[in-house]
């Protein structure tokens, strides 16, 4: 059952992408999954005031970006505009705008280089971890906040075998060594 009250996007997300009858293995499925994590975790942390609008707004943007195959085609994995998504709506960033623009453009690309690290095949579910993890060191730098996380290794993941071009393992810090 989904804890509709967590403050951890990491535990959201796990529990959403754990739905495997539901969520693919890959799949924009799971950039929404990590924009909704994201945006729930910050809501329920309570500093920053979130509306239902703005966690719609988040998730439609991240529909409208978030396209299957792009990750190879343009080098763009749908979890950072993703990601990116959360960050611009609550900061209102725009072409027009300066600082907050450019605070959603960093973190797009620090999401990117923490998900690169993370490719050779490109596995979703690692990336929404990764891209989570990070996410929450960026809140606390950009928006103030402090949104708890878990570390790699408290997490084990269970979709090993669901991977179609064969899971990382060993590379993997989510593989179960042993």
């Amino acid at each position: 059952m989904l804890n509709t009250t967590s403050k951890n996007p990491l535990e959201i997300a796990e529990t959403l992408m754990g739905y495997q009858d539901k969520v693919p293995m890959l799949g924009c499925e799971n950039a929404w999954i990590a924009a909704g994590a994201l945006m729930a975790a910050i809501k329920n942390e309570g500093t920053l005031k979130i509306t239902k609008d703005q966690i719609d707004e988040a998730l439609n943007r991240t529909q409208r970006q978030a396209i299957g195959g792009y990750c190879g085609l343009t080098g763009v994995c749908g979890i950072a505009p993703a990601v990116g998504a959360c960050f611009s709506v609550i900061l209102g960033a725009a072409c027009p705008k300066d600082w907050e623009t450019a605070i959603t453009m960093k973190v797009v690309s620090k999401i990117i280089n923490v998900i690169a690290h993370e490719t050779g095949p490109c596995c979703c579910k690692n990336f929404v971890r990764t891209a989570l993890a990070k996410s929450v060191q960026l809140a606390k730098e950009y928006l103030h906040i402090t949104v708890p996380t878990v570390m790699h290794e408290a997490i084990i993941c269970d979709h090993v075998e669901r991977h179609p071009h064969v899971c990382r393992k060993d590379r993997c810090a989510y593989y179960k060594k042993g």
